[in-house]
């Protein structure tokens, strides 16, 4: 399985830079960063990066055509592409906070998603393209220029719809902190779709964007994980029902609002939530764990893989050139294995 890292998205270039490179020398996949409303360019960011780099691949998660019509994100997307020499990756959503912050109102969304990619990758073969789709429509787009091997172009998708759909025309499929029994169940309708068109089901790629809190000390990692938890996925409804049960859940909905303080003063203290079900949280949702017990958390990668992953990209956060060689020297090798 193929590990990948996800940097703070409001890093400078300098810092991409040099994170990035890292990860290359230790035999990581892929760098991401998130597609932030108020974070630096994801695609200018990286491009320090793509030129003085060889093989690692680079891109963010996730940008929605609602935010950024599929024409301006193809010039992106391909530019990038060509300065990293056909190593650019993205992953195109519905929606997300950019879109959120700007107001824009999803509508159609899988169709949406779906139109984005043909547009992209149409763009990527360097030929003229003229597009008229039920949602976009391109004329005069000539990227004669776009001569570097196509760049990887997954969906995010988490609903049902979704993967059925992304799973037909996509070169991949990005979930979203999904549990291992979440992936194994995505992973069947994904197959299930790909085995409709005729498309390889043991080859095609699946990721899961997934928090990593591996520190020295167990109390660390609770600590960073518990103020990240507000951005989970699996926090909210109905991924919640995958980890808690019901009465449970039914705390953690009432005083969602003690998450969000939490995250906004980078404090691990969650009011009005027993401890038992926070630790829950962390240790369901999240790798949280001390580097004396790093064995578990690659116990979990080798189920996330029988489940159906090809792929994780792990979000990393405080200390991370220390994570990334932990992942180098311990992570890595044990998956290759």
């Amino acid at each position: 399985m193929r590990i990948d890292v996800i940097l703070e998205a409001n890093n400078p270039p300098e810092t991409i830079l040099k994170l990035g490179r890292l990860a290359e020398e230790q035999g990581l996949g892929g760098v991401w960063v998130s597609n932030m409303n108020d974070a630096r360019d994801p695609f200018i960011n990286f491009v320090p990066l793509a030129m003085q780099t060889e093989r690692i691949r680079l891109g963010p998660i996730a940008v929605s055509p609602f935010e950024l019509h599929p024409l301006k994100m193809a010039s992106s997307l391909m530019t990038l592409n060509e300065v990293a020499k056909g190593r650019a990756q993205i992953v195109v959503g519905a929606g997300g906070g950019t879109a959120t912050a700007m107001g824009a109102k999803p509508a159609r969304v899988v169709r949406a998603v779906r139109e984005c990619v043909e547009i992209l990758k149409a763009a990527a073969t360097g030929k003229p393209l003229r597009y008229q789709g039920e949602i976009f429509e391109i004329k005069w787009y000539n990227p004669a220029w776009a001569r570097s091997p196509a760049p990887m172009i997954l969906v995010g998708a988490n609903g049902p719809q979704m993967l059925r759909s992304a799973a037909r025309y996509a070169d991949g499929i990005m979930v979203s902190d999904f549990v291992v029994e979440q992936v194994r169940k995505a992973r069947a309708i994904v197959d299930a779709s790909l085995t409709e068109v005729g498309r390889d089901t043991t080859t095609f790629p699946m990721n899961n964007f997934w928090a990593w809190h591996v520190k020295k000390s167990q109390e660390e990692a609770e600590r960073e994980a518990r103020i990240w938890l507000t951005v989970r996925g699996t926090l909210y409804p109905p991924h919640i029902d995958a980890v808690l049960d019901p009465d449970e859940a039914a705390i953690v909905n009432r005083n969602i609002n003690a998450f969000i303080r939490a995250y906004n003063r980078k404090s691990d203290v969650i009011e009005g939530v027993p401890d038992s079900i926070v630790r829950k949280l962390t240790q369901r949702c999240t790798s949280a764990c001390s580097l004396r017990n790093l064995d578990q958390e690659i116990d979990r990668l080798r189920r996330f893989q029988a489940a159906g992953l090809t792929d994780i990209a792990l979000r990393i956060y405080e200390n991370p050139a220390e994570t990334i060689r932990v992942l180098g020297e311990r992570v890595v090798p044990a998956l290759r294995n």
